[in-house]
């Protein structure tokens, strides 16, 4: 009697682990970016995940293309956690993205030099002694003399935006003001 009990609850115990086991584990099905990418629930929902505490080059900035090119190799159709933190302001959630086996995403990017610490949202010191590492030695991205933050790039990507938009502006005005000037010395 006692040896059918435990292979019932043995077979139990199995079965909750292998229940269990899928259910807080997602599919990577898309790589946007170096720090966000798409994975699909165990209830066939996709998210968009963007990761905490990390900032990648832009994709059209130096070393972008290599960022998100690491992030599929190391993630891409594989099963990942998530350990969601919040949701950031265009709807994505934030949060740490690891392997089976445990391995941080987030982290590999910084100490592979393909990501840096993002400081206004990370005090982490393991980041920081990582990024440290990858900078001393010039791995990834830091094997450039001075590179541009990401942050920093998307500052000037918008300023140049902004002063494109106030060129079209005033360009604008003149062919209005020009036109009006014709208008009136025609009469």
């Amino acid at each position: 009697m006692p040896k059918k009990s435990f292979i019932f609850y043995l077979c139990i115990f199995c079965l909750l682990i292998a229940c269990n086991r899928n259910t807080d584990l997602y599919r990577v099905v898309g790589v946007k970016d170096g720090d966000t990418m798409v994975l699909l629930s165990p209830e066939n929902q996709t998210v968009t995940v963007r990761l905490a505490e990390v900032d990648c080059p832009e994709k059209d900035q130096a070393f972008g293309q290599s960022a998100k090119q690491f992030t599929s190799t190391l993630c891409f159709g594989k099963m990942v956690k998530l350990i969601a933190n919040n949701k950031d302001r265009y709807g994505r959630t934030v949060g740490e993205v690891q392997l089976e086996d445990g391995t941080s995403v987030n982290k590999e990017l910084v100490k592979n030099g393909y990501a840096w610490q993002y400081r206004a949202y990370s005090k982490s010191m393991e980041l920081a002694m990582l990024e440290q590492q990858a900078r001393l030695n010039r791995l990834g991205l830091w094997q450039d003399a001075n590179p541009t933050p990401p942050w920093n790039f998307r500052k000037g990507e918008k300023q140049q935006r902004t002063e494109k938009k106030s060129r079209k502006t005033k360009r604008t005005y003149k062919k209005r003001r020009s036109r009006k000037h014709r208008d009136t010395v025609a009469f």
